[in-house]
């Protein structure tokens, strides 16, 4: 992390306390009828100030995780930008869904039907998606949350 700063990287945290719902698997034809768990996210005013300003002078916002990108996707203004927040979300996201602020996501390998793998396919798009892990399990990548990651942009 020191060297990406070094090269003007800035980092911003957010706190999104997951729960297992988050990996809990989709069971329902229709998405608008699944039900995330409630999960407490944190965002400090800081934390926008700095998302905010890299977006305002064109800067990319990366989240790393999907749980990153569900925390910062709840707390949206109007016009695009973050807002600070300290509550709770059960937020779903799915194709298609107009992302607002991170344009790239570091991630892991997430299993069949599970949110994760959704909003990674609302991101990138399905047909990405699908490429990226024939790619995996044809090179035996690990997946679930200690496996291997991968960058999308």
């Amino acid at each position: 992390m020191k060297r990406l700063e070094i090269k003007g990287i800035h980092f911003a945290e957010v706190t999104l306390h997951v729960g297992l719902g988050t990996f809990r698997s989709v069971e329902v034809e229709d998405l608008t009828k699944h039900k995330m768990d409630s999960e407490q996210v944190i965002i400090s005013e800081k934390t926008a100030e700095i998302v905010n300003n890299a977006k305002r002078n064109k800067r990319r916002v990366c989240a790393i995780g999907t749980t990153s990108m569900r925390a910062i996707e709840t707390s949206v203004s109007t016009d695009g930008y973050l807002n600070s927040y300290n509550g709770w979300t059960n937020k779903f996201i799915f194709p298609p869904y107009e992302f607002s602020i991170a344009d790239s996501l570091v991630t892991n390998f997430h299993t069949p039907l599970s949110t994760l793998l959704m909003m990674i396919s609302a991101f990138c798009g399905h047909e990405l998606m699908t490429k990226a892990y024939k790619e995996a399990i044809k090179e035996k990548y690990r997946f679930y949350s200690y496996g291997d990651a991968m960058f999308i942009i």
